[in-house]
């Protein structure tokens, strides 16, 4: 599958500060040390709906990691999916009565689309669950071989049981996760199960399902087996990052680790888990289920100006739970105004400090809203300053221009 386009990103004269990020698994804050590229993978979207600002907020934070490592000199492997088959997109199909391939390619094009406009940088494998069937099967063979895997009537299953570090990167206790299982796509109740646990590896065909060959027969992969099929094939064991939203830290990315330790077993899936927060509407979390959902789309085909939406992204901490308002949309369009207008007057208030603080922010943790400030307290001292010589710095646009695109993705 082809991801999106690739902007423009300046190269910068100088290198930033190694990068740290907090890691959910530990709970602590870590430098990253990739050896040779940087490995990231990202969860990506099950497309049966478009992008909405909760998505957003997490692609665009994993975009200041892709930026913040290569302006740390390190090559990056970024790898993302796209659940191009799965429950929620055949029920949408089912309920509109429009194909699920049809769906899925629409607003799998629309999410590139979105991503463009918001000046993120595409992942180098971009990788569909219907590719990764062949990948799924050896891997499902290999945890078989392991003794992990069994049958409820014609479907298969992990058995948990056989990774004993599972639950360490949630760090949740059991009956959490019972709870949190139930509510976000397992099946905690199913007769037969060794443990309510257990995930779902391989789905039997069912009547009007889409099916493909298998040794087990027909049928598709489980939801969490595609993520780990994926990142072991272009990132192998042990890659720097495993990212998504807070709400994949269980299920999802307790179940990818668990599935790749017993696969293999010598190295864990991924050195950190790091986790962006939710973004609520109307005093809810953002949810296709809710409805409460602000749309990148739309907002672009209003004239809303994606720069201005990526600023109100970048205003709050990746790990942090916030609500969109429209006030802030306005607010961030007044910043990107006064900014493109610090920059068009050439010269101004020097650009050294700026260019070495937004570096550091971003490599502490992607504190982007102190890279924010950083850069609005230059655009206030430029505004207030100009025409004063001994205080201008004749590059200090070109300088901050280029930074504010290399760091921050904001194009001025």
């Amino acid at each position: 599958m082809r991801a999106w386009s690739a902007p423009d990103v300046p190269t910068l004269p100088v290198t930033g500060p190694r990068v740290s990020l907090h890691d959910t698994a530990t709970g602590r804050l870590a430098p990253t040390e990739p050896h040779g590229p940087a490995r990231l993978y990202v969860c990506g979207i099950t497309p049966y709906d478009a992008t909405h600002m909760g998505h957003a907020a997490t692609y665009v934070g994993f975009d200041l990691l892709v930026r913040a490592w290569r302006n740390a000199g390190h090559e990056v492997t970024y790898v993302q999916n796209v659940t191009d088959v799965d429950d929620p997109l055949l029920e949408r199909a089912d309920k509109v009565g429009v194909s699920w391939v049809d769906i899925a390619e629409r607003e799998t094009q629309l999410f590139r689309e979105d991503m463009e406009a918001l000046h993120v940088l595409p992942p180098a494998h971009y990788v569909g669950a219907v590719e990764s069937i062949p990948w799924v099967i050896e891997l499902v063979e290999r945890l078989a071989e392991a003794g992990a895997v069994y049958r409820v009537d014609d479907d298969l299953y992990f058995s948990v049981a056989a990774d004993p570090g599972f639950g360490t990167v949630s760090g949740a206790d059991r009956a959490t996760m019972r709870a949190i299982f139930g509510e976000r796509g397992g099946d905690p109740d199913r007769a037969g199960k060794r443990d309510p646990l257990d995930c779902l590896l391989w789905r039997a065909e069912r009547p009007g399902e889409p099916a493909w060959e298998s040794p087990w027969g027909r049928g598709r992969p489980g939801w969490h087996i595609e993520c780990t099929a994926i990142a072991l094939r272009h990132l192998g064991s042990a890659f720097d990052v495993q990212g998504g939203g807070s709400d994949l830290v269980f299920p999802h990315h307790e179940m990818c680790a668990s599935e790749a330790q017993v696969a293999v077993p010598a190295h864990p899936f991924a050195r950190a888990y790091v986790h962006a927060g939710m973004v609520a509407y109307d005093g809810e979390k953002m949810s296709k289920s809710r409805g409460n959902l602000v749309f990148v789309s739309q907002l672009r085909r209003s004239d809303v100006d994606p720069m201005a939406i990526r600023l109100v992204l970048l205003a709050h901490h990746y790990r942090s739970d916030w609500e969109w308002t429209d006030d802030l949309l306005w607010a961030a369009g007044r910043t990107l105004e006064s900014w493109r207008k610090a920059v068009a007057l050439g010269a101004g208030a020097p650009a050294g400090p700026v260019v070495e603080r937004v570096l550091a922010a971003l490599a502490d943790d992607l504190d982007a809203p102190t890279a924010l400030a950083v850069v609005q307290d230059w655009v206030d001292a430029t505004l207030g300053t100009t025409g004063l010589a001994d205080t201008s710095d004749p590059d200090a646009a070109r300088v901050v221009r280029q930074v504010v695109d290399a760091a921050l993705g904001v194009v001025l």
